[in-house]
């Protein structure tokens, strides 16, 4: 029996599918953004081993030194699993899915003003979900635009193969991996105002700008999901779960690893 849509049109399916990725607006409601801010802000003041590691001596340089990424606060913080199965964003999954979503993993991007962006990169080249997909849904917890680095897209780059990775600019790009696109494609912005969320196919081509403000962050909530008919992941993603919150383990893919390795992992000094 064919899937039946009910979060979103026919007409936004069919951009989904065309352009490999898609924009709904409001998905978040103000409340839901003001409770992941309060959560993030908390996190940002501590050191959670093996998910969020901060500089926080007085003076550090680079930005992203005392504002790295938190990986998968699902595993430490209710709230982020709460948040990575919400509702709203479960069902437009279900309807680009055509079947059940697994969530496989969250993530959490401060983006201070002055930081690297993230260089054009494959997101199936890491989760290596088989068969099928992963998809992602960004969440904009701030306004997300070419001045605080928003996040850019090559559209119609979803139906081109995962290739292997060149080598980033370490200046513009804190991980190392960067995908070249066609020349016949060209990035362009996803400006997003907060609550909203972009979902985007796992080989489309994407990464973002620096952040060129002098005093706004780009604060970002990034999950990852693959099909309930899919077989394996990469291991770092397991356990996936359900939209009850109940663990599902798949197979593991013995490939994959993080999304995207930073270069002070790949380099360290």
């Amino acid at each position: 029996m064919p899937h039946t849509l009910c979060a979103i049109t026919q007409e936004q399916k069919d951009r989904f599918d065309t352009e490999g990725y898609l924009i709904v607006k409001g998905l978040f409601e103000p409340r839901h953004i003001e409770e992941l801010e309060r959560t993030f802000e908390a996190i940002g003041h501590r050191t959670i081993p093996g998910h969020f590691e901060p500089d926080l001596r007085e003076g550090v340089a680079d930005p992203l030194k005392r504002y790295p990424r938190v990986m998968h606060p699902h595993r430490f913080d209710e709230t982020a699993k709460a948040y990575m199965l919400h509702g709203p964003v479960m069902d437009v999954l279900r309807d680009l899915y055509g079947e059940e979503p697994l969530a496989a993993q969250s993530m959490f991007y401060y983006k201070p003003p002055g930081s690297r962006g993230q260089a054009l990169h494959q997101d199936n080249f890491y989760l290596k979900v088989e068969p099928g997909n992963c998809i992602a849904a960004w969440t904009a917890v701030d306004d997300a635009d070419e001045e605080n680095g928003g996040l850019l897209v090559v559209p119609r780059t979803n139906g081109f193969d995962i290739v292997c990775p060149d080598e980033a600019d370490a200046n513009e790009s804190f991980t190392t991996h960067y995908v070249k696109p066609p020349k016949d494609r060209k990035a362009v912005p996803a400006v997003m105002d907060k609550g909203d969320v972009l979902f985007f196919n796992g080989n489309l081509i994407h990464g973002s700008y620096r952040n060129k403000s002098k005093d706004r962050f780009r604060r970002a909530f990034i999950c990852h999901y693959a099909n309930a008919s899919a077989v394996k992941i990469g291991a770092f993603y397991r356990p996936l779960f359900r939209a009850d919150g109940t663990e599902v383990m798949l197979e593991a893919n013995p490939d994959g690893g993080p999304c995207g390795v930073e270069y002070e992992a790949a380099y360290p000094h």
